[in-house]
């Protein structure tokens, strides 16, 4: 029998003091006010608008509010894509200070989003004394802030008059124009401040290289560096890049939330795919801590264990999401254990000390690139007790449209394209990548219920195409680069400079928009992790009139027995059953959620609070909204 224990915050349980509440990141709330008999009586407390600039003369991606507020010790901190950090009241959304980090927002940003910051205390400093408490936030222009929590002034001890250029020190430093930035909040362990970054490595074999580096909390002191692409030739991950690739590749990075284990000395950074995402010819071998859960030592930064969660990533199936520790029991011993979810779909259950599978994974067959200059993997890790959290292959017999004309369109399409199943590469003929780059599990993440040993995961179900052309071959209108992650509209286009391809995807959707599969277009899972199995499977949402959204965000749950979700198309936040899933409220947003909610308690009140403004498709805004019980 397999039972699941959380490690419980040492904070107050009224507060929310880190992004994924405790350092392991469950997003577990043990807060009952608000019930699952109560929560329907749920109404706007509060709004707190962190301002939108102005984007009319912007040519690149607008910004996305994304933020999950923390609090700690009666005040909320938030952060806006353009490196606003404000320090509110908790109880009335009443603003105590501002600060302006100052970010421009006309130079251009791959994903423009800051999603938290952290809070440090200053063991050594005396009480009330500046800077003995701290904001660290990391901006989205790739600098690192620390502020006086109290007064929201930069600390002037930390790097240089308070901020540390993270763009300087890489082993493949980034262009001037290059897409480096940090869209998530750093990992506080001890005194030391963890960091990682978002690379466009899509672009070209080496944009910028992906290391994740360890600051000092008071000074900003460089204390150690990881590289997910080894340099050291005795690392055994060394050999698994052939012909010495990496020496010149670059990306890996670490763009989602680094979780810790204090006690243990340990962080876990969920690494992403090596630049070129889709070609991977000049990278051969298995690109060993890219697209990887890794365990660091956190003191040192040196490499406890890792596993891949895929090998040789042709398909930009990035660990996106945040690992989440818990404790599981099996056969009557306690398991320290990390849960890691992808876009690859799976769900893995890992001893968090050593790595290994508690429940089994096991190396399945996959098909064989017909690119020129490609060798993918001949194998993938496959979980065995834990069912894919999405469809893993969809067929031409599965098209979906909502009219027969639809239908057959969506037809046509699919059965243009090769499909092998799962893990299926990309093609010059084109082919459908299932689950699609967009992620069957999300950067949304895992929240985890206690009690009831359940992880609730949201999920996309909606493949996407991609297609690769000999370079020189094929002329393409430059304008026309819409992110197929966000666009929706249009393919995307890269030219992936350094390798002979050029590459083009999109979410395959019919003539109405929609989806060319059935639905629902989006999930919200729960595994049971005493057996593995699904425990419930709900849509998400609708779009279209159709069960189910594409979704990007994440999930909290509390000890009322409540999972809270905004992150669909729809302008709405939701909440539901743990135990059975079964959708309990709904409230409308002024945007779409792209943002994973939290709770807290002030006042005397339970409060759940979501930014609502995610941008592009999900609409602009920049609200945060806090529900409560009415009084």
């Amino acid at each position: 029998m397999l039972t699941l224990l959380l490690v419980v915050s040492l904070q107050s349980p009224g507060d929310w003091p880190v992004y994924g509440r405790d350092p392991g990141g469950a997003r577990f709330s043990p807060l009952t006010q608000i019930t699952r008999e109560n929560v329907a009586q749920l109404h706007v407390a509060w709004t707190y608008h962190t301002g939108i600039p102005d984007m009319s003369s912007m040519s690149h991606r607008p910004p996305a509010l994304e933020v999950t507020p923390i609090v700690v010790a009666g005040t909320m901190y938030v952060i806006t894509p353009t490196g606003i950090v404000a320090a509110l009241d908790p109880a009335t959304g009443t603003e105590k200070w501002r600060y302006d980090a100052g970010v421009d927002p006309h130079r251009g940003y791959g994903d423009f989003a800051s999603r938290g910051v952290s809070f440090w205390r200053d063991s050594r400093a005396a009480t009330g004394a500046a800077c003995a408490r701290r904001i660290i936030a990391a901006t989205i222009d790739a600098r690192l802030v620390a502020l006086d929590a109290a007064t929201g002034k930069p600390c002037s001890s930390f790097g240089a008059g308070g901020s540390v250029d993270l763009r300087k020190g890489l082993r493949v430093p980034p262009d001037e124009f290059a897409f480096y930035e940090v869209t998530s909040p750093p990992a506080i362990v001890g005194d030391l401040v963890i960091t990682g970054s978002a690379v466009a490595d899509n672009t070209n074999l080496a944009p910028a290289s992906g290391e994740v580096r360890a600051f000092d909390a008071r000074t900003g002191a460089l204390k150690w560096t990881f590289d997910p692409i080894p340099q050291d030739s005795t690392d055994p991950a060394f050999k698994t890049w052939q012909n010495g690739a990496a020496r010149i590749v670059g990306a890996a990075n670490v763009w989602s939330v680094i979780v810790a284990d204090p006690e243990r000395d340990l962080v876990f950074l969920p690494t992403s795919s090596p630049a070129p995402d889709y070609f991977g010819g000049m990278r051969l071998g298995e690109d060993r801590y890219a697209s990887s859960i890794v365990a660091l030592r956190a003191s040192t930064g040196k490499v406890v264990w890792h596993f891949q969660t895929v090998h040789h990533d042709l398909w930009d199936f990035d660990n996106a999401a945040p690992p989440t520790l818990v404790t599981v029991t099996h056969d009557g011993a306690r398991i320290p254990a990390v849960i890691q979810t992808g876009k690859s779909g799976m769900l893995y259950i890992l001893d968090r000390t050593t790595g290994t599978p508690i429940f089994p994974v096991e190396e399945r067959p996959v098909p064989a690139s017909s690119v020129p200059g490609e060798v993918a993997s001949p194998t993938q890790p496959f979980t065995v007790a834990t069912p894919p959290l999405v469809p893993l292959r969809y067929t031409a017999d599965d098209a979906w449209g909502p009219t027969p004309e639809a239908k057959a369109a969506c037809h046509e399409i699919l059965a243009a394209l090769r499909n092998e199943g799962p893990f299926t590469p990309p093609s010059m003929q084109g082919t459908i990548s299932q689950p699609g780059n967009v992620g069957g599990a999300h950067w949304g993440g895992v929240a985890i219920d206690e009690r009831h040993g359940l992880a609730v995961v949201p999920v996309n179900r909606v493949p996407a195409m991609v297609q690769l052309f000999v370079a020189h071959s094929f002329n393409y209108d430059s304008s026309k680069t819409v992110d197929a992650a966000h666009g929706m509209t249009d393919f995307e286009y890269t030219n992936m400079r350094g390798t002979p391809y050029l590459m083009r995807r999109r979410i395959i959707l019919g003539p109405t928009g929609l989806p060319c599969t059935p639905p629902p277009f989006g999930a919200l899972v729960a595994v049971n992790l005493s057996t593995g199995g699904i425990a419930w499977n709900v849509p998400l949402g609708t779009m279209g009139g159709n069960p189910g959204s594409l979704n990007l965000g994440g999930p909290i749950v509390t000890a009322g027995g409540i999972v809270f979700i905004g992150a669909t198309l729809e302008h709405a936040i939701r909440a539901f059953d743990v135990e059975t899933g079964r959708e309990l409220w709904k409230a409308d947003l002024p945007a779409g959620a792209r943002a994973t909610p939290m709770t807290y308690q002030a006042g005397g009140r339970q409060f759940v609070v979501i930014a609502a403004g995610g941008g592009g498709p999900f609409g602009a805004g920049d609200a945060i909204i806090a529900f409560a019980l009415p009084k």
